[in-house]
C-alpha cells in the first residue's frame, strides 16, 4: 500500500471523526439517544423497516421509549448542522464549479388524520400509474452533484414545505441561504466559476434566476414543450402613426419549428445509452410576464429575463419509450458549444438525486416511521441526512462486503448501500461521544383493559384561502361513532 493512499485513508478517517463530533454538538437536547439512533441507522443490517428495529441494534443502548422521546422532545441545532454540511469536501464538475440540484420529495401520509401541517403532494406511479395528489409532508432538498456515472450526491439542505407554500419562493430562499453558507465556508471564492443550479420541470426557472441575480449562480431549468418565448426587442423604427414602441420581439413557439430561426450553437455527441444526442441553442429568449400569480404584486415595470433555450434530442431511450425532445432554459447568454454540452450533461446528472431519494426511502427508512408531529419528522429527516453524510465521508475507508451473486467493485465505485454494510467496523474505531445510559426501570404504562380517554384531534389536509392564509380545521365525528384509531404513537 502506497504512502499516498495511507494519507488519503488517514484524512478520510479524520473527517469522519470530526463530523461525528460536530454532529453530537448539534444535538442540544436528548443528544445521546439521537446520536445512537443515527449510529443504529448506519449499522443495522438490511433496509430499515421500523424504528423499533433500530432500538434493538447494539449501537442503540437505550429502550424504544427513549427513542421516541428523543424524536418527539429532542432538539437539533439545524443551523450549525447546515454549516457543518457546507464545510465538508464537496464534489465538483470537470471545470471546477459546484453543481447543485433542487427537487421536492414527498413523505406520504394519506391515512394520518391526526397529523397537522400536511399538504397535497404530487405523485406518479401509485395505483393505476396516474398523476395523483396524496396528503403528506413535501420536503425541498438541495444536493451537490458529482460527475460521471454515480449514485452519490452531497445533500446540503432540506426544508419542509408548509401547506400552500410557494415552491419557487421557498426554493429561492433556500438556495440563497445555501450559497451564502458555501461562500462563508470557502467553497466559493471571488474569481471562481459561478455555481450552477439545476432544476426539473415544475420550477419557474426564469423567476428564480431573477430573484438570485445578485448571487454568483446560474440557473438551468427544464421547460414544458408547449411554452412560448419572446425574442429581444427589435430596433426602434420611426412610425408616423405613433403609438407605444414594442417591448417584446417575435414569438419563439416550442411546437412550431418555423418560428425558431437559426441556432446560435449546435452540438452532436455520441452517447452509450441514448445514441446520438443533438443539442440546439437559441440566444436571448425570455418569457412574456404578466401581472398575475407570482408577479401580481411586483413593483415597477415587469422585468425582461433573457436566457438561452436549449433543445435536446436523442436517437433512443434505454427504456424503449418515445424519445421526445427536452427543452432547457439557461440563465446565461452568448452560449458556446462547450456551454451547451455542459448544460444538458449537467441536467442529466440531476437524476442522480433520484437515487438519493430511493436510498433514503428504501434503505435508510426515511418515510417509514409513523410520527405524528411534523417537528419530529424534521428531526428524523436531519438524522437521515447526517447518516448519509457519514457514508459519503467513509467511502475511501469502506471494504467491499459482497453478497452472493454481486460483482466486485473497486473501492471508489461502491454504492452508498454497500458502504453502509461495513460502517459498523468503522464505527467501533471512531468511538461514540454519547454517554452510557443510566439504569432505570420501565414505567407501569396504561393499565390493561383501559381505554384512551384523550383521543387526538383530527386535521384536514392543509389548504389555502383566498387571502393566502393556510386553512386547516379538525374533523368532526358523527354522533354515536367512535373516533378512528390512528397509527401515530402517543408522545
Amino acid at each position: 500500500m502506497s504512502l499516498g493512499y495511507q494519507g488519503v485513508l488517514r484524512d478520510a478517517f479524520k473527517e469522519v471523526s470530526c463530523f461525528r463530533s460536530e454532529l453530537y454538538a448539534c444535538l442540544t437536547a436528548r443528544g445521546d439517544v439521537l446520536f445512537e439512533l443515527c449510529d443504529a441507522l448506519l449499522c443495522t443490517d438490511g433496509p430499515v423497516r421500523t424504528l423499533v428495529d433500530l432500538a434493538l441494534a447494539p449501537e442503540h443502548r437505550r429502550g424504544h421509549g427513549a427513542l421516541y422521546a428523543g424524536l418527539n422532545q429532542g432538539r437539533i441545532d439545524i443551523a450549525r448542522l447546515r454549516r457543518a454540511l457546507a464545510g465538508m469536501p464537496l464534489p465538483r464538475a470537470a471545470d471546477g464549479r459546484l453543481v447543485l440540484a433542487a427537487d421536492v420529495s414527498p413523505w406520504l401520509r394519506p391515512d394520518a388524520n391526526t397529523c397537522a401541517d400536511r399538504a397535497f403532494c404530487h405523485t406518479f406511479g401509485r395505483g393505476e400509474g396516474k398523476h395523483q395528489m396524496v396528503p403528506g409532508w413535501p420536503y425541498s432538498i438541495v444536493a451537490a452533484l458529482e460527475t460521471g456515472r454515480t449514485s452519490w450526491t452531497a445533500v446540503l439542505d432540506a426544508v419542509r414545505l408548509e401547506p400552500g407554500a410557494d415552491v419557487a419562493a421557498v426554493t429561492t430562499a433556500q438556495l440563497r441561504e445555501l450559497v451564502e453558507r458555501l461562500v462563508a465556508a470557502g467553497q466559493w471564492k471571488p474569481g471562481d466559476r459561478e455555481v450552477l443550479v439545476v432544476l426539473d420541470a415544475g420550477y419557474d426557472a426564469p423567476r428564480i434566476a431573477h430573484l438570485l441575480n445578485d448571487l454568483p449562480v446560474e440557473i438551468l431549468g427544464r421547460l414544458r414543450s408547449d411554452r412560448v418565448m419572446r425574442r429581444p426587442t427589435p430596433p426602434r423604427v420611426y412610425d408616423p402613426k405613433g403609438g407605444r414602441p414594442p417591448k417584446h420581439g417575435g414569438e419563439f413557439v416550442f411546437g412550431d419549428p418555423s418560428t425558431w430561426g437559426i441556432e446560435q450553437a449546435v452540438t452532436v455527441t455520441d452517447t452509450r445509452l441514448y445514441g446520438k444526442a443533438t443539442a440546439q441553442a437559441w440566444d436571448r429568449l425570455h418569457p412574456r410576464l404578466t401581472r398575475r400569480a407570482a408577479w401580481i404584486d411586483y413593483d415597477g415595470p415587469l422585468p425582461i429575463i433573457d436566457g438561452t433555450v436549449i433543445r435536446l434530442t436523442v436517437d433512443r431511450l434505454p427504456s424503449g419509450g418515445v424519445n421526445k425532445p427536452v427543452w432547457l432554459w439557461w440563465s446565461g447568454n452568448a452560449a458556446t458549444k462547450a456551454d451547451v454540452d455542459r448544460c444538458w450533461q449537467s441536467f442529466l446528472r440531476r437524476f442522480d438525486l433520484e437515487h438519493t431519494f430511493r436510498l433514503f426511502k428504501q434503505t435508510l427508512g426515511w418515510t417509514k416511521p409513523r410520527l405524528r408531529s411534523s417537528e419530529a419528522a424534521d428531526r428524523w429527516t436531519w438524522l437521515v441526512i447526517a447518516a448519509y453524510a457519514q457514508l459519503r465521508l467513509a467511502r475511501p475507508l469502506a471494504t467491499d462486503l459482497r453478497r452472493p451473486g454481486e460483482k466486485p467493485a473497486p473501492p471508489n465505485r461502491l454504492t452508498p448501500a454497500r458502504v453502509r454494510r461495513g460502517f459498523r467496523n468503522l464505527c467501533t474505531k471512531t468511538g461514540s461521544p454519547a454517554s452510557a445510559p443510566k439504569p432505570s426501570r420501565p414505567g407501569p404504562g396504561r393499565p390493561p383493559g383501559s381505554k384512551n380517554r384523550r383521543p387526538a384531534t383530527h386535521h384536514d389536509v392543509g389548504r389555502v384561502l383566498a387571502t393566502g392564509e393556510a386553512y386547516s380545521r379538525p374533523a368532526h365525528h358523527k354522533k354515536g361513532t367512535k373516533p378512528r384509531r390512528t397509527e401515530e404513537r402517543q408522545t
